[in-house]
C-alpha cells in the first residue's frame, strides 16, 4: 500500500517540479538571448515545435490516461503493475512508428536536418518517460529529485559550452540529453512500486480506445500551444518573430505554473475520491482549487503587465524589445488556463467526462487555427498572441457551460471576485509607481514590494478565507 501524502505537500513538490523545468531555461535566457540572438532562438523554437508533434503522436494520450488509471489502483500493486506495463508497451509501439516517420520526413534533408537529428533523441527520451506513473501514485518527490540534479547540470553545461552564435547545436544537445537522462533516472525508483514483469494477462488492446479519446484533445491543445510557433515560422518566414513569441510564451508559462501546478496534484486525488464514490468531497476539492488558483492568477497577470516594458530590456536585452507587448497581450491566459485547469484537468478528466473536455479543446483549436491564418500574416507574433487568448477563452467558456449543472457558478464568482478587486487595485498602484520611478531596476523592485503588500492587505481587510488559513498554518508551524 502506498502512503498518501497531503495535497499541500504534493502541490509544493509538483510546483517545484514544474517551476524547475521552466525556471532553469529562464535563468539561462538572458545569456542565451545575447549569445545566440533572436534568429537562432527562433530556429530552436521552430524545430522543437515540429518535433513536439511526433512526441505527441508517439505518446498518444498515455501520460494523462495512465496517471488517472494508476490513481484508481493506488493500493493494489498487482493491478498497477499490469497497467504500467500495458501502458509502456503501447507507448513503445506508437513511439517507434513516430520515430520512423520523423527520420524519413525531417532527418534526411532540409535546412535544419542536422538539428532534427539531435532532436530525435528527444522523441526517444519521451518514450521512456514514466513520470505519469509516480504522479498517479501521488509520489511527486521522485520527479522533483531527478529534475534538480539533471537541470542544474544542464545549466552548468550551457554556460560552459555555449559561447557564440555558432554553438546552437550544442544548446540542442544539452536540451535533449538533460531530458533523456532525467527520464532514465526515474526507472531506478520503479522496482519498489511494481512486481516483476509477466506477459501473461497483459492486454494492450483495451487501452487503445481510451488513450485515443484523450489523444484527440491533446492534439487540439497542441494546435493552440505549439502550432502557432510553426505557423509564424512558415507564414512570416522570419525566425526572429518565432524567437520573440517563444520568449514571451516562456515567461507567461512560468507564471501559469505557479497557478496551475495544483492541477497535476489534484487529478489523481480527485480520481481516487471519485472512484470511492465521494462526489461531495470532489466538489469540495474543486471549490478550493478555484479559490487557490484565482488567488494567484489575478495578481500574476496584472503584475506581469505592469512591469513588462521595464522588465524585458533588462532580462532579454534590447534585441528582444518586441517581447514586452507580446507579454501584455498573452497575459490573460494565466486566468483562462487557471480556470480551465480546474474545470478540465481537475474535474472533467478524473470524473470520466472526456467527451466534454474533448469538445472544448477541439473547438478552441479550430478557432486558434482560423485566427492564426487571419492574423499572423498581418500582425505576425502579435496576431498569434491574440489568437491564443481568444482560443483559451473559448475553451474555458465551453467547459464552464458544459458543467453548469454540476457546479454552482454563483459560488465560484463569490470565491474569486475578491481576488480580481485586490489585484486590479494593486495593478493601478504598480502602474503609478512605474510612471514615477524612472530607473528600471529600482522601479521593478518597488513595484513588486508594494504590489504584494497592497494585494494581501486588501485580502486581509476583505477577510479572505484562504489568506487566513495560510496565516493560521504559519502560526501553527511556529
Amino acid at each position: 500500500m502506498v502512503a498518501k501524502k497531503s495535497v499541500t505537500i504534493n502541490y509544493i513538490y509538483n510546483l517545484f517540479y514544474q517551476l524547475l523545468a521552466i525556471i532553469i531555461p529562464l535563468v539561462t535566457t538572458p545569456y542565451l538571448s545575447r549569445v545566440l540572438g533572436a534568429e537562432n532562438i527562433g530556429i530552436y523554437s521552430f524545430t522543437l515545435s515540429i518535433t513536439t508533434y511526433f512526441i505527441l503522436f508517439g505518446s498518444l494520450g498515455i501520460a494523462m490516461y495512465g496517471q488517472r488509471e494508476i490513481a484508481y489502483f493506488q493500493n493494489d500493486k498487482d493491478k498497477r503493475t499490469k497497467i504500467f506495463f500495458e501502458m509502456f508497451f503501447v507507448r513503445l509501439v506508437s513511439i517507434t512508428i513516430s520515430i520512423a516517420i520523423f527520420c524519413f520526413g525531417f532527418c534526411t534533408f532540409g535546412d535544419y536536418s542536422s538539428y532534427y537529428k539531435i532532436l530525435l533523441l528527444e522523441i526517444i527520451a519521451n518514450s521512456i518517460d514514466i513520470s505519469w506513473f509516480f504522479q498517479g501514485l501521488e509520489e511527486f518527490k521522485k520527479t522533483v529529485k531527478r529534475n534538480i540534479i539533471v537541470k542544474l547540470i544542464s545549466v552548468v553545461c550551457i554556460f560552459l559550452l555555449v559561447k557564440t552564435s555558432n554553438d546552437l547545436y550544442k544548446y540542442f544537445f544539452i536540451y535533449v540529453l538533460s531530458t533523456f537522462l532525467g527520464n532514465v533516472t526515474l526507472w531506478f525508483y520503479l522496482p519498489k512500486y511494481i512486481n516483476k514483469l509477466s506477459f501473461k494477462g497483459l492486454n494492450l488492446v483495451k487501452h487503445i480506445k481510451p488513450t485515443i479519446i484523450l489523444f484527440v484533445p491533446q492534439i487540439a491543445t497542441q494546435i493552440y500551444t505549439v502550432l502557432d510557433k510553426t505557423m509564424i515560422g512558415i507564414i512570416i518566414g522570419d525566425k526572429a518573430e518565432v524567437g520573440y513569441y517563444e520568449q514571451a510564451q516562456k515567461m507567461i508559462k512560468l507564471l501559469m505554473t505557479l497557478a496551475t501546478s495544483l492541477g497535476t496534484v489534484m487529478l489523481p486525488r480527485i480520481a481516487a475520491t471519485y472512484a470511492n464514490g465521494d462526489l461531495k468531497k470532489v466538489k469540495e476539492y474543486m471549490n478550493k482549487s478555484f479559490g487557490f488558483i484565482m488567488m494567484l492568477a489575478f495578481p500574476l497577470m496584472f503584475g506581469m503587465i505592469s512591469v513588462a516594458y521595464k522588465f524585458v530590456p533588462i532580462f532579454y536585452g534590447s534585441e528582444f524589445d518586441k517581447v514586452a507587448p507580446l507579454i501584455c497581450v498573452i497575459s490573460p491566459i494565466i486566468i483562462l488556463i487557471g480556470l480551465s485547469n480546474v474545470t478540465g484537468t481537475q474535474y472533467l478528466l478524473p470524473t470520466k467526462q472526456q467527451n466534454k473536455y474533448t469538445i472544448s479543446v477541439v473547438i478552441g483549436a479550430i478557432i486558434n487555427f482560423i485566427l492564426n491564418m487571419l492574423l499572423i500574416k498581418k500582425f505576425a507574433s502579435i496576431g498569434a498572441s491574440i489568437a491564443t487568448v481568444l482560443a483559451e477563452f473559448a475553451v474555458t467558456f465551453i467547459q464552464i457551460y458544459l458543467i453548469r449543472k454540476q457546479i454552482i457558478l454563483r459560488q465560484v464568482i463569490k470565491i474569486t471576485y475578491k481576488y480580481f478587486i485586490a489585484a486590479f487595485i494593486m495593478f493601478v498602484i504598480s502602474i503609478v509607481i512605474s510612471m514615477l520611478v524612472k530607473n528600471n531596476i529600482i522601479s521593478i523592485i518597488v513595484q513588486l514590494i508594494f504590489s504584494a503588500i497592497t494585494y494581501f492587505t486588501i485580502l486581509i481587510v476583505m477577510k479572505d478565507d484562504l489568506v487566513f488559513e495560510g496565516i493560521k498554518m504559519i502560526k501553527n508551524k511556529k
